[in-house]
């Protein structure tokens, strides 16, 4: 089987975690997944089936979006609710201070990325190295927050909805909101509501995925062209369609539809997907990834 299927990550699972089940689950190692989450963390956990593992790093949409919950106040050295928490400020803000200071951080900024995270240096990640007591200089990432929106806030427990460029820490987002605040700040919650382009209402449950029959499974799977449904289209005739398959760059200018250069294209014939491709420098459509069959 091969296609992309959708899990609603449970709390206290990590990715991988989900991927060893839908190995069993569909009888394969090829496996991959479209974003970590961390084990506290829930939501929208895309899963590459069989053929669909191609398309794992060719994903075009990597924005992704999040529910998160955040306690004013407190701060920890995971920068989340369940690091080692020690107080820092018990002064009240208002929600208006909070909106205020939630301007600085849409659009680009520059993160630091935290020492609890899958993020590695010199070939060692960097939680392995917090556990053992070790921090090292990490350099300033950026990261583009499109939206922060604040759904809810107390005084001192909020949630805020956001939409960020992946690669983006939203314990980080809540850290670095309250040290601006004064307060510092921890992440009490984090829930992915979007991620390569599908969102929560496209998600099963973990559970449902295990006890489904191989025909069930095999309707819930979606196609691996659904990734590519937004990218520029071209469509060849039978004639390029055999160069195509067999690696041969074709001549842009003969083709129905040229689009701009170096955009990734979707590519088909005879309303069948064949793969992604690019216009390159000399004007000639270079397959990146070929998906028949697939």
């Amino acid at each position: 089987m091969t296609g992309i299927i959708c899990i609603n990550k449970p709390q206290e699972f990590t990715s991988f975690d989900v991927v060893a089940s839908m190995r069993r689950c569909f009888g394969t190692k090829k496996i991959g997944h479209g974003g970590t989450l961390d084990p506290m963390a829930t939501g929208v956990l895309p899963v590459f089936v069989g053929g669909a593992t191609k398309a794992v790093d060719l994903v075009p949409d990597d924005s992704k979006s999040y529910r998160a919950g955040f306690r004013l106040g407190v701060v920890s050295d995971t920068q989340d609710i369940w690091g080692k928490l020690r107080s820092r400020c018990e002064n009240g803000v208002s929600d208006a201070e909070v909106q205020f200071v939630l301007e600085d951080f849409r659009g680009d900024i520059m993160q630091i990325p935290p020492m609890y995270s899958a993020l590695k240096v010199n070939g060692q990640k960097l939680c392995d190295l917090a556990r053992r007591g070790i921090e090292v200089e990490r350099k300033p990432r950026p990261a583009v927050i499109s939206r922060l929106e604040l759904l809810s806030f107390d005084g001192t427990d909020g949630v805020l909805e956001v939409d960020c460029s992946g690669g983006t820490y939203i314990r980080t987002l809540i850290n670095d909101i309250g040290e601006e605040l004064g307060t510092g700040a921890v992440m009490t919650s984090l829930c992915r509501t979007k991620s390569c382009g599908f969102t929560l209402e496209s998600c099963h449950e973990l559970e449902e995925v295990r006890g489904a029959d191989p025909e069930q499974l095999q309707q819930w799977l979606m196609p691996v062209e659904q990734l590519f449904v937004k990218q520029p289209e071209i469509p060849l005739d039978e004639v390029q369609r055999r160069m195509y398959l067999n690696g041969v760059r074709l001549d842009a200018d003969r083709l129905a539809r040229r689009p701009e250069q170096d955009i990734l294209c979707r590519i088909t014939a005879g309303g069948e997907f064949l793969g992604v491709g690019k216009i390159n420098e000399q004007g000639e459509l270079v397959p990146v990834k070929q998906f028949r069959g697939e």
